[in-house]
């Protein structure tokens, strides 16, 4: 079955008011920035974002008031500071209270590995002795054989919107590099949604199933959308927009000044195609890789 969608189609049809959503999870690169100002336009609410890494995304989201909650190892500017609206919602509640439960990047993603199996939580050694335990009441310590565990509960998000290198039309995808927790995540959630930057057929993703993110059953939608992923990198395709990241930093520390960005980024543009045509055409281009260091050729006969 074909599961093509426009991407304004797959936000406004897949992400209800309320859900708890997994937006990127491989951490710095390739996060699905297009994704998040569609949500932002279609004025989306009360949802729940979990993550590890995604950078400005989610403190942009944030400062537009579509989140309640995160579930998250981290939220800022990775190159330019503090992620400005994630403080002003923790410390003043603008623009309302924002609920937040502490993770580390291996603890999220034992969340949803645990999601993805089935069981009610993961075991770990690693949270023992850290202030996780005190900012996440859910984690619980428990003993095993005399041995002392934290007990991580597993998450079962609605949706999980996860960019992909290339996909076809019915939902099998190639991912590589940095896949973060991609895998547990789409694995975990009801519903996935795939932003592909190319659009293959199905015997390129079948001629490599090692890189397969998941079984195309598991995927809701596809979406073609090339240069979702900017202002962060993508393996083969993009270069970090690091002059992007500072700008928001100064453009975004006061609630004005943000409102002013997210209008300027965001709300006055209707669709990806104008905000790729604002940033400038010309700057995409300067930002695509241009080398390639290829992987070494692999064989799957078995004849």
């Amino acid at each position: 079955m074909e599961k093509n969608m426009s991407l304004n189609e797959a936000i406004r049809v897949l992400v209800e008011d309320g859900d708890t959503v997994v937006m990127g999870a491989c951490h710095e690169p390739i996060i699905p920035f297009a994704a998040a100002h569609e949500i932002i336009r279609q004025k989306k609410q009360h949802l729940t974002l979990v993550g590890t890494i995604s950078d400005i995304m989610v403190d942009m989201m944030i400062g537009a008031g579509v989140v309640k909650k995160v579930i998250i190892a981290w939220v800022g500017n990775v190159s330019g500071g503090l992620g400005n609206n994630y403080r002003r919602a923790v410390e003043k509640s603008i623009p309302h209270p924002l609920e937040v439960e502490d993770h580390s990047n291996f603890s999220i993603g034992l969340s949803v590995l645990a999601g993805a199996m089935g069981v009610p939580f993961l075991p770990t050694k690693s949270l023992l002795g850290t202030d996780l335990l005190k900012s996440n009441p859910r984690i619980e310590i428990n003993t095993y054989q005399d041995e002392k565990l934290a007990y991580v509960p597993a998450l079962t998000p609605n949706v999980a919107i996860i960019g992909v290198q290339r996909a076809d039309i019915y939902g099998n995808s190639h991912l590589w590099g940095n896949t973060g927790i991609a895998m547990e995540a789409a694995m975990a959630s009801k519903k996935v949604i795939l932003l592909a930057e190319e659009i293959v057929s199905k015997e390129v993703i079948l001629s490599d199933p090692n890189r397969v993110l998941v079984p195309s059953y598991k995927v809701t939608a596809v979406v073609h959308c090339p240069g979702f992923n900017h202002p962060s990198p993508f393996q083969g395709f993009y270069q970090r927009d690091h002059e992007f990241f500072h700008q928001y930093h100064k453009e975004t520390k006061t609630e004005e000044g943000f409102g002013e960005w997210l209008n300027d980024w965001v709300l006055s543009l209707s669709n990806h195609e104008q905000y790729l045509d604002k940033l400038g055409r010309n700057r995409l281009e300067q930002l695509k890789i241009k080398e390639k260091q290829l992987a070494a050729p692999v064989n799957y006969a078995d004849k």
